[in-house]
């Protein structure tokens, strides 16, 4: 079982989401699966999901009629199997050594529930 669920909703991203699937499919921590709910796309987003899902065993992507950013991480999180869930925009990414840091953190303070981290722009 992994340690993290990645829910990324994609919504006519093409643009963006190869940075973000990419800071994630980089990082030196493994234990972790990536759930790609495209919502409905019509840009090429939804073929680039698929792509990603074919060259990663830990992406899994769900394809569903548009419903909105809430209604996609919603619909994740009955998919997800991790122990922790984190939620990633399509249009942001991931810093390098970002979930070993989560992880060390977790591991510090093991009775954690949520764990609220800050952003750079």
């Amino acid at each position: 079982m992994p340690l993290f669920s990645i829910i990324i909703p994609v919504y006519n991203v093409l643009e963006y989401l190869p940075r973000c699937v990419s800071s994630i499919c980089n990082q030196s921590f493994t234990n972790w699966e990536m759930l790609l709910i495209d919502d409905g796309s019509t840009d090429g987003s939804e073929d680039l999901c698929d792509q990603f899902a074919a060259s990663d065993p830990r992406i899994r992507v769900f394809h569903k009629p548009n419903g909105g950013v809430s209604s996609a991480r919603n619909f994740g999180l009955r998919y997800a199997s991790g122990d922790y869930i984190l939620f990633v925009d399509s249009d942001d990414f991931l810093l390098p050594g970002a979930l070993s840091c989560l992880r060390n953190v977790l591991q510090q303070h093991p009775r954690c529930d949520i764990l609220q981290f800050g952003f750079q722009e």
